[in-house]
């Protein structure tokens, strides 16, 4: 139920509002002034008020607006008045009044000018809420000095246009880093547009990345705008930029070089309005020299470069990032709350984390549903832990023994498997599903590499 605060100076309209609303099922807290009612603004969960203008006690109604919308940015506040003129009005408006009702108050206006508010008071909180859940997802937690350099050169380089080229191992974040970036930025209203060059065919990459006209290839039923365009007066990010075609790295030069895009198909030049982040796990150097990646667009893309470091070079930064992932996971899945002990901690920082943070986070997600106790124990930990070369004491390199090509591509199609069936807990039609391949298929592989 809604709760409505009536600041105002005159008792019969205090009881005659209380009355009003009460009969219309609000829950109502009356204030005589306004040094009462930002009393009870403190005190209270509300979320309208409505707010007399003319009012002794050294704060008048104008006044007491400002601290509300200093203070309680998201309580729609009313106003009324029986000296309202056309002026006053539009001073109330312009600090952040909802409504201005003159008095005597019309029942039906008021109720209308209410509801009104209470909905854009629920939309406010609505978007507070998804404001600061994005913000914590988009929090990047260490105090490691790699973490935090990250961290300093995000709050550098955010304020600007600048591109930004986000290199890293698998999992280490860098999309994250990309979406702090976006954040930060003078753009962060407009929209966030990923791509993941590596997840689509080369055929298909440019009409993604530029849309195409209808009738420009087979399929093409319609017209679609790309991801250029879906981004405009926001942030676009190409994540795995290494493993994007030739073809489509000379036409996205040719946008970042023109700042147009022109649709597959099409003949028409559209003005583009985008900032351009780009992220790879691969050595771009050696691909220059290989000829696989374009110079050009290397240095286009490479205004502001960011290293993002693994999880073994960031060791003190584990338990901070287990415990958080453990409480997310919790509050995500309706579980009892859960706790590492300083054992579990201390064995989370001897292993090599070779999924990095991707892998911490998808570990303590599994810990959650599984661990029976509150506080879960180095044995818990242990069970699920993949059994790879530790930080102190590597094993042997599995591919060491690798005569033939042949043999290496086996054995890095039993580590993949394998890796993917421990982080599904060894569910095979789970894994089956995650790697997007058929269930059948995969028993095969399962009894080829003798895994169990």
């Amino acid at each position: 139920m809604s709760r409505i605060l009536v600041i105002d100076d005159e008792p019969a309209i205090r009881e005659s509002l209380r009355t009003l609303l009460a009969y219309e099922k609000y829950e109502v807290s009356l204030a005589e002034n306004a040094h009462a009612g930002l009393a009870a603004l403190g005190r209270e969960e509300v979320q309208a008020a409505l707010l007399d203008i003319k009012m002794p006690g050294g704060m008048d109604g104008m006044e007491c607006l400002l601290k509300i919308r200093e203070g309680w940015p998201e309580v729609p506040v009313i106003m009324i008045s029986a000296h309202g003129t056309v002026a006053t009005a539009v001073e109330a408006t312009h600090k952040g009044a909802f409504d201005f009702i003159e008095k005597p108050l019309d029942r039906d206006r008021l109720l209308l000018a209410l509801r009104n508010a209470l909905s854009q008071g629920t939309l406010s909180r609505e978007n507070r809420h998804l404001r600061d859940r994005i913000r914590s997802q988009t929090q990047i937690l260490g105090e490691s000095p790699g973490i935090r350099r990250v961290r300093e050169l995000i709050r550098r380089v955010a304020g600007t246009d600048a591109r930004v080229l986000i290199t890293g191992d698998n999992g280490t974040g860098k999309e994250l880093v990309a979406r702090s970036i976006h954040e930060q930025s003078a753009r962060a209203a407009g929209p966030f547009v990923d791509i993941n060059c590596a997840a689509l065919p080369a055929e298909l990459i440019e009409s993604e990345l530029f849309g195409h006209e209808e009738g420009s290839f087979t399929g093409a039923s319609s017209r679609r705008i790309g991801k250029f365009e879906a981004a405009k007066g926001g942030t676009l990010f190409m994540d795995e930029i290494g493993d994007m075609p030739l073809p489509a790295q000379a036409k996205v030069l040719r946008v970042l070089e023109e700042n147009v895009v022109q649709r597959v198909g099409g003949n028409r030049t559209i003005p583009e309005d985008v900032r351009v982040e780009a992220a790879t796990n691969k050595n771009v150097a050696e691909m220059i020299a290989a000829r696989t990646f374009r110079e050009d667009l290397y240095f286009r893309l490479n205004v502001f470069p960011i290293q993002v470091p693994p999880l073994r070079d960031r060791r003190e930064d584990l338990a901070l990032l287990a415990s958080h992932f453990l409480a997310l996971a919790v509050r995500r899945n309706s579980l009892s709350e859960k706790k590492l002990s300083e054992a579990a901690a201390a064995r989370l920082t001897g292993y090599g984390w070779p999924g990095n943070v991707r892998e911490l986070r998808n570990l303590m997600e599994r810990l959650a549903i599984v661990a029976d106790a509150d506080v879960i124990a180095p044995a818990e930990i242990e069970a699920l832990l993949q059994p790879t070369r530790a930080a102190a004491g590597a094993t042997q390199d599995p591919f060491s023994t690798c005569r033939t090509y042949e043999e290496f591509k086996e054995t890095s199609e039993r580590m993949f498997i394998e890796l993917k069936l421990r982080a599904n807990d060894w569910n095979v039609s789970r894994t089956a599903e995650e790697m997007d391949m058929p269930r059948s298929n995969l028993y095969k592989k399962l009894e080829k590499y003798g895994l169990k």
